[in-house]
């Protein structure tokens, strides 16, 4: 999973919240299905060079809203999300899929805000 996941160190987000973003967005989509086990924290913090504290941090954020639960000897794992939280129309995993391409692509996480931003400017005509 943490080959899924950057953190954009350019970005002015906090850390905690990209990666909080990033994993919300795959519970949502379904890339991450209901009781998976996410990585341990130590284990998240160090394949993506960040403080245990961030990704501690990342996890509770997520447990708040009720994304994830972490269980003694169980670890931490994906809750079903409910129809508030799991899109119906595809549209989350589509741009999904955009923004792994291009984070694979080697696009700065700003660039593609701005992109998707610019392009709902166009279309919507705000």
């Amino acid at each position: 999973m943490s080959h899924w996941l950057r953190v954009d160190p350019a970005d002015p987000t906090p850390p905690f919240e990209q990666l909080r973003r990033q994993i919300a967005t795959l519970v949502a989509t379904g890339a991450l299905a209901e009781g998976e086990r996410l990585p341990p924290v130590r284990q998240l913090a160090a394949d993506l060079g960040l403080a245990v504290g961030t990704v501690a941090r990342t996890y509770r954020e997520l447990e708040a809203e009720g994304l994830v639960a972490t269980r003694r000897a169980a670890g931490t794992r994906v809750l079903r999300p409910d129809a508030t939280t799991r899109p119906t129309d595809g549209a989350a995993e589509r741009v999904a899929e955009f923004v792994r391409a291009e984070l694979a692509r080697g696009t700065a996480a700003d660039r593609i805000r701005e992109a998707v931003e610019a392009a709902l400017g166009r279309v919507s005509g705000g």
